[in-house]
């Protein structure tokens, strides 16, 4: 294994046990609502940047622990992060040539995507629908992309040593 590809090893999974703890992370009741999804986004970033190491697999794996420590259903976030690592996966050569600005709005789409799953997840099984602030986390985690896929680029590109 190549130093780049430990290096990077490394830092996928430090940064995903960063976003699962982040998205587990007790939080005021008012700011609930208003927490990112983490989890996706860093699969995302992962997806885009490095597509032969991060990918579906990667998607399910992180979704079924995502499950279990949160205690929702299980496969709930699996099945939403497995179809956002695969559309992040064919879509990254399109998204990436833009600026993290204009990536938001992608990403914003992808983390939509992963709500919409998970929103018909819970009414299969019989939960009530969510209020409006449901969406909220995808318009934050589409305002924080630049800054994180700033600081994530930088993570993934700092020097050894």
């Amino acid at each position: 294994m190549s130093s780049r590809t430990r290096s990077d090893s490394v830092a996928i999974i430090a940064s995903l046990l960063l976003a699962l703890f982040l998205t587990v992370l007790p939080l005021p009741h008012w700011a609930i609502h208003y927490r990112p999804q983490w989890v996706a986004l860093v699969l995302i970033f992962w997806a885009m940047n490095v597509p032969q190491r991060v990918g579906v697999f990667w998607g399910f794996g992180v979704g079924i622990m995502l499950d279990v420590i949160s205690g929702s259903v299980l496969g709930k976030n699996a099945l939403g992060l497995s179809v956002v690592c695969f559309l992040a996966l064919v879509l990254h050569q399109r998204i990436l040539p833009f600026p993290p600005l204009q990536q938001a709005f992608s990403v914003w789409l992808l983390l939509l995507v992963e709500r919409l799953l998970s929103l018909w997840t819970m009414g299969a099984i019989g939960q009530p629908t969510p209020s409006p602030l449901y969406w909220m986390p995808t318009f934050v985690g589409m305002a924080i992309w630049p800054w994180l896929s700033v600081v994530m680029q930088w993570v993934r590109e700092r020097p050894e040593g």
